[in-house]
């Protein structure tokens, strides 16, 4: 199995819960197809550096797995079914962009369990 890394951009015009369930839809074709869901990021609204689509903003999500590259057809397959996908990106990691995004991963979960500190005036 190799480890990969998705991106996709889908539509902005969507409810939160409609990009949710979009999200999922794909996570559940990598399920489906024998991969290991690594780590899953929902980057938001965000703007695009060109419009696509007439459409300038869009909902990023990254999605990190372990898969066989049959699996990944299959999913470039439902990208391209699906319109609410404005454009997508999958590609292999390395050992070392792996090992870069283990680091990444950790490093956010470390910020996250951080206790806050208090300001007093």
């Amino acid at each position: 199995m190799n480890h990969y890394e998705t991106v996709f951009i889908l539509t902005p015009v969507l409810s939160d819960a409609q990009m949710k369930e979009a999200v999922e839809k794909f996570t559940k074709v990598l399920a489906d197809n024998g991969a290991t869901i690594v780590n899953e990021e929902n980057w938001g609204l965000r703007k695009l550096a060109y419009p696509i689509q007439k459409k300038s903003t869009g909902f990023y999500t990254l999605v990190e797995f372990d898969a066989d590259p049959k699996a990944i057809k299959k999913l470039e397959t439902a990208y391209r079914r699906d319109e609410r996908v404005l454009r997508f990106l999958t590609f292999r990691l390395d050992k070392y962009a792996a090992e870069y995004a283990a680091k990444r991963r950790s490093l956010k979960a470390s910020k996250s369990n951080a206790p806050k500190e208090v300001k007093e005036d």
